[in-house]
């Protein structure tokens, strides 16, 4: 057993899975004593959970991870996308009495305490992914009790009192408060040493991960990250070469009701603009096109996207449970990319302006590669618009 680390956790206390049909699911606890209400999805990454966890587009989220070893690997310091994990709660199937990795600072019990966050384990992920997959993304409770049982009558109640993620607003809950500057690179042995950060990319925080950043950096990009209700006026005082909206949790059309305006005060200007995920929907929202609630949304790092511009397949990163409508694009929109999935929307550019988008995570890697290129494009975009300016 040399090199493996016991897990600390306690397999006899009781956690319970409410489903907004009123449907029980009984199982063990892990992490922090405590209910939560979000709602229910299901992520198929085989890797890279304690991205998940920590990526700000899960806020008001319970993650059923359908690999069943989650947590084999531990925890980290480095492999955060933020400063806490923003996922409510999460499931899985069976709990890690071991974690072996040479990065490895703690077992994913311990990382759950920390965050204050409630995991469910003992529970068939299998069931819960066709649940959801048949029927759709549902409200649900996950309550860790410990030793201690109570009602669960009261937490019925307020699964049907929550309205669900249509028309709320969890971006400014993620958003960053202050103005922040980033200047780390990537962890690739390949990271350029001597980087002169030639352009500002002034970006708007809607839930940002540290990796899109990393990424600016290696291809000489000066990250400035501003809270998302920044005025036109605190954006343009950045001097921004480019504008990049980040990605995000909640309902894009909610979310862009505080930055609509301005953001097409920027497209205006003509100030190259890239977007991904929310990002990529909020834009879209300016643009005149519309979005809309997925019937059970993209979560996981296995999806296949069709770049139609060079009829190549992109294996992608996504987390989001919105879709850009693309029978409402006006003429001046040209759609890049489909999901080969199910066929929606996964990326538009505007035929006169220096503006594009894609619904997925190019930093994320799952390619690893396939979709680096899009911060090549902005920076090529940047570029082409600097010489004219």
């Amino acid at each position: 057993m040399e090199g493996l680390k016991k897990t600390s956790h306690i397999n006899t206390k009781s956690a319970v899975l409410i489903l907004e049909n009123g449907e029980i699911l009984w199982g063990y606890g892990l992490g922090a004593k405590k209910a939560v209400i979000g709602e229910l999805c299901f992520n198929t990454s085989q890797t890279g959970y304690q991205e998940a966890l920590t990526d700000p587009s899960y806020a008001k989220q319970i993650i059923t991870f359908t690999f069943p070893h989650i947590g084999i690997v531990g925890t980290n310091s480095e492999d955060l996308e933020s400063s806490k994990i923003y996922a409510d709660a999460c499931i899985i199937n069976q709990p890690p009495n071991f974690h072996s990795n040479w990065r490895a600072d703690n077992d994913i019990n311990s990382f759950f305490i920390h965050n204050d966050i409630p995991c469910l384990y003992g529970v068939d992920t299998r069931y819960l992914t066709k649940k959801l997959s048949d029927e759709g993304a549902k409200k649900a409770a996950l309550i860790y009790f410990g030793d201690k049982k109570s009602s669960l009558d009261a937490l019925k109640d307020e699964i049907k009192k929550w309205s669900g993620l249509e028309n709320l607003d969890l971006a400014k809950l993620v958003s960053t408060e202050k103005k922040y500057e980033w200047d780390k690179g990537t962890w690739s042995k390949e990271s350029k040493k001597n980087n002169k950060n030639k352009y500002r990319v002034t970006c708007l925080d809607f839930g940002i991960k540290q990796n899109i950043l990393r990424n600016f950096h290696e291809f000489n990009l000066k990250p400035t990250i501003l809270n998302l209700s920044s005025s036109y006026e605190e954006i343009i005082s950045t001097n921004p070469d480019g504008i990049f909206l980040s990605n995000g949790p909640g309902d894009p059309f909610a979310t862009s009701q505080k930055i609509i305006g301005v953001l097409k005060k920027l497209i205006e200007k003509q100030i190259p603009i890239f977007g991904i995920c929310l990002g990529h929907q909020i834009l879209s929202l300016a643009l005149g096109a519309k979005t809309k609630k997925m019937f059970q949304g993209h979560r996981g790092s296995n999806h296949p996207v069709k770049n139609l511009t060079n009829n190549f397949v992109e294996i992608t990163s996504q987390n989001h449970g919105f879709e850009v409508d693309r029978n409402t694009f006006s003429n001046d929109i040209i759609e890049t990319h489909i999901s080969l999935f199910d066929g929606t929307n996964e990326g538009l550019r505007h035929k006169n302006l220096p503006v594009f988008s894609v619904q997925y995570h190019p930093e994320a890697s799952p390619g690893p590669h396939d979709s680096h290129y899009l911060f090549s494009d902005f920076y090529n975009l940047i570029t082409k618009h600097a010489k004219k300016n």
